[in-house]
């Protein structure tokens, strides 16, 4: 499935060259589905690490920013073919990735990966493993063989490990935390996997001025340490 969606994104590259060029508003797509890095809370509104993040870098490259939700499947292809202007959604910078879209720097250090079972005793080489589809953590899955199952959200996930459909779940520990915290029945393994280069913001391959302005952004917030206050507020990895 990864392949074709990166395949889809690919064929609708002439057309996200349409969109390239000035912005006088700047879309930025996330999915709205993978809190503490974004979610839509109890207002209707895009929330979480990257919407607090995502204000900030527009602020500071003075740009007029609003925000758009797209599920996670579909949301390289409708980045290249201009239905919005960024991905800002937890995406992870990987070399098949980069192939089709630009990625600014990174905004995070890989955060790791972890397997939440409601057993200890779980084998995850010989087990079924649960990952959302399209992430870095199902491709890592299925590189080795393992027997995965893949889910279009996040939380489809968790239940098919509560319902007996998965032994396990990998998916980013920052994400997990907060179900293990809340679910007596949920646990975590002692097995970690660190994948991918750490969180960018994907931008078309043709709008390299745009991509520019959010590097010297997030540079900045790096070099006055706001990045690592905003990372330790929402608990989402190591800080630079």
């Amino acid at each position: 499935m990864k392949k074709t969606i990166l395949t889809a994104a690919s064929l609708a590259l002439s057309a996200g060259m349409a969109f390239a060029g000035s912005h006088s508003v700047v879309r930025m797509g996330t999915e709205g589905a993978y809190p503490p890095w974004n979610f839509i809370n109890d207002a209707g509104e895009v929330d979480g690490f990257e919407r607090e993040l995502g204000d900030e870098l527009c602020a500071r490259a003075e740009l007029n920013c609003e925000w758009v939700t797209n599920e996670w499947d579909s949301i390289i292809p409708n980045l290249v073919s201009g239905n919005y202007d960024t991905i800002i959604a937890g995406m992870s910078i990987t070399d098949e990735r980069d192939e089709v879209i630009d990625f600014t720097q990174n905004y995070t250090l890989p955060d790791p990966s972890s397997y939440l079972a409601m057993s200890m005793d779980v084998d995850v080489m010989g087990g079924v493993i649960a990952a959302q589809a399209n992430t870095i953590q199902a491709a890592f899955i299925a590189e080795r063989g393992w027997t995965l199952v893949e889910f279009p959200t996040p939380e489809e996930t968790i239940a098919a490990v509560k319902n007996g459909e998965a032994d396990a779940v990998l998916a980013d520990k920052s994400y997990l935390a907060p179900f293990a915290d809340e679910d007596p029945d949920l646990m975590f393994l002692e097995k970690e996997e660190l994948i991918g280069g750490g969180v960018g913001m994907g931008i078309r391959e043709s709008d390299g001025e745009l991509k520019a302005k959010f590097d010297a952004a997030i540079q900045s917030m790096k070099d006055d340490g706001s990045l690592n206050a905003l990372i330790e507020k929402w608990e989402i990895g190591e800080t630079f």
